[in-house]
């Protein structure tokens, strides 16, 4: 079952382009797009979810990226 996002599709790909595009503009390859993205995921985790959560949290993150990319 498709999961529903509080989120507008609009809203989602606005931030989505933001987001390639800054990467694009600052000539970031592979690992370098990889780094600041795993920073900015560290800093989300850091300061917008509860510590006791945040283990559970990054697990189930890593569980939903792995499925991404095997396309499951």
């Amino acid at each position: 079952m498709p999961q529903q996002s509080k989120y507008s599709d609009a809203q989602f790909e606005a931030l989505m382009n933001d987001i390639i595009f800054a990467l694009e503009k600052n000539q970031a390859d592979r690992d370098l797009s990889l780094m600041a993205l795993g920073n900015v995921i560290t800093n989300i985790f850091s300061h917008q979810v509860n510590q006791s959560q945040r283990e559970k949290m990054a697990q189930q993150f890593t569980q939903v990226l792995l499925k991404s990319i095997n396309g499951k």
